[in-house]
């Protein structure tokens, strides 16, 4: 009995530092993501709220926040932000579902699959002031070979050089990276609805709507409603393409927030370009929780 009570301090610190040591390996994988996140979103974030509430000397105050609500200019902005999001995203996942339905039926290895999903992989990070200029470049003035194409064949009139920066040009300049990201986010849910299942309800007699309205439709329903709020989240905190395409104007909100910052005449508000960063902070945080509930109830469904 001594013998078991002086031997067990021995032991006992060696087994437990190694024990920690083995707990700690799975932290110490994920320390640099750790370290990424903290410094470049939480620590961001906790500066946009701090200064979200602080007036020009530094005091708590609500004043920002009466002074957002209380210019049309930037709840105008704030509403064609939202608007621009839902349009664009609307298209993008329609038009992106469609086009990864029909790569699903093609042959996995198939150079056709093949081309279009490394082309979707390029296209979705194709945007900012590359994809901005490369529209005006394409389609206004003497140097837009596609519309100077379209005006000789069929006589489709040029756009205006300022048709892009409008909210319906802009629409179409978010969709031309929409639609390849919403390629690559739903195609593995569309992978993921097995012939088995068709093959089930054709043997008990349903039809092809049926199939997709009772088996296919929910079960890819969460997968396209959560990708369709990635894409909302996308547009909405985009900035460069519109930047290069607006120029000074500030029709979105992250053109005001830019404006706040870096005021020409120098009457920038910080503060008051926090506040408005603190609602698109709030609003995409309201997007992602949604996008986090629905994958969690489609992996479970596909799982």
């Amino acid at each position: 009995m001594s013998a078991t009570v002086l031997a067990a301090p021995a032991v006992a610190p060696h087994a437990g530092g190694g024990g920690r040591l083995r707990r700690m390996k799975p932290m110490l994988g994920v320390a640099p993501f750790l370290l990424y996140t903290a410094l470049f979103l939480l620590v961001p974030t906790v500066i946009v709220i701090i200064g979200a509430f602080q007036g020009d000397g530094g005091s708590l105050t609500l004043a920002n926040f009466r002074e957002l609500f209380s210019q049309s200019v930037i709840l105008q902005a704030l509403v064609r932000s939202i608007v621009l999001s839902v349009v664009s995203a609307l298209i993008g996942a329609v038009v992106g579902a469609v086009v990864a339905y029909f790569l699903s039926t093609a042959a996995p290895g198939g150079l056709l699959r093949k081309l279009i999903t490394s082309a979707s992989s390029v296209l979705a990070q194709f945007s900012g002031v590359m994809l901005a200029f490369a529209f005006l470049f394409s389609f206004t003035g003497r140097t837009g070979l596609v519309s100077r194409t379209l005006n000789s064949w069929f006589g489709i009139p040029e756009p205006d050089v300022n048709y892009f920066a409008s909210l319906a040009g802009l629409i179409i300049v978010y969709a031309y990276f929409q639609i390849p990201l919403m390629v690559i986010i739903f195609l593995p849910a569309v992978d993921g609805i097995r012939p088995q299942w068709r093959e089930a309800a054709e043997s008990l007699g349903g039809s092809t709507w049926v199939f997709w309205r009772r088996v296919a439709g929910p079960l890819l329903t969460p997968s396209f409603l959560g990708a369709l709020l990635l894409l909302f989240a996308n547009a909405f905190s985009a900035f460069a393409t519109a930047a290069a395409l607006v120029g000074l104007g500030s029709p979105l909100i992250t053109l005001q927030i830019s404006n706040a910052l870096t005021s020409e005449t120098g009457n920038g508000a910080p503060n008051l370009a926090k506040a408005e960063a603190l609602i698109m902070v709030l609003i995409v945080a309201i997007v992602m929780a949604g996008y986090y509930w629905i994958q969690k109830r489609s992996s479970r469904w596909l799982g």
